[in-house]
């Protein structure tokens, strides 16, 4: 089941329901895609047609940001709670971390993916992260890339180099990578890597963990003024 904010389709799920698709998908013959929407997502979807289109394509798109849940309440169909795409991917690894199933890591600064690797290694004994690449990378380097990408075939791809471009990476190459799972995970690999610190768990459970990052950030505060423009947006578009 599906609900619509201001276009977007997002996908009506809790966490284990989630979870269960992403196993599933592993278990398919195609890549699949997962993306996780936020506020800033479906304000930039409303000028950028082509990122709003890939977004509506995906084969899972969770409500990322506690905004997005909020905005669901004035639909008919709504987001019963938000599904951070960082645990959700955490929760993956623990999952498959004795199944032999291979990941690899694009994104980041130069060698944070490569910390990610190590610590997720570390975390969860047993995981297979094949490959790691950073995400700044010119168009001779990213070819080099998708070569790798294809001779490692990992089932679990992860891009995070930030939105509308990662989504708009996945597509153009979903069906030209051997992976069974491509996920847009925006500042995940950072996290891994330990260079951003997560909120607190019950600040995370309150849907704050928006304030944790302007107070670790205070730069941030142009992107949080756009909360108030989505809600608005959101209320003036009822059900859109």
């Amino acid at each position: 089941m599906k609900t619509s904010v201001l276009g977007v389709h997002i996908d009506v799920v809790t966490r284990k329901e989630a979870m269960e698709r992403l196993l599933g998908f592993l278990d398919g013959e195609r890549n699949h895609t997962l993306f996780t929407p936020n506020p800033e997502f479906v304000l930039e979807a409303q000028k950028d047609w082509d990122f709003k289109d890939i977004l509506n394509g995906g084969d899972l798109v969770i409500p990322d940001g506690i905004g997005i849940v909020l905005a669901s309440k004035l639909n008919e169909v709504k987001i019963r709670e938000r599904v951070a795409g960082c645990d959700l991917i955490l929760s993956l690894f623990d999952a498959v971390k004795q199944d032999k199933r291979k990941v690899y890591l694009l994104g980041g600064k130069p060698g944070v993916a490569e910390t990610a690797k190590t610590n997720m290694e570390a975390r969860y004994p047993g995981l297979n992260i094949v490959g790691t690449h950073d995400g700044y990378f010119d168009a001779k380097e990213e070819r080099a890339i998708i070569k790798e990408i294809r001779e490692l075939e990992p089932d679990i791809l992860l891009v995070g180099i930030g939105f509308p471009r990662q989504e708009k990476w996945i597509f153009k190459y979903k069906n030209k990578v051997p992976a069974k799972l491509t996920a847009g995970i925006g500042g995940s690999i950072d996290i891994m890597a330990g260079t951003v610190k997560r909120a607190p768990i019950v600040m995370r459970k309150i849907g704050l963990e928006w304030l944790w990052r302007l107070l670790l950030q205070p730069s941030r505060i142009a992107r949080i003024y756009k909360l108030p423009l989505f809600i608005i947006k959101a209320v003036q578009n009822k059900n859109a």
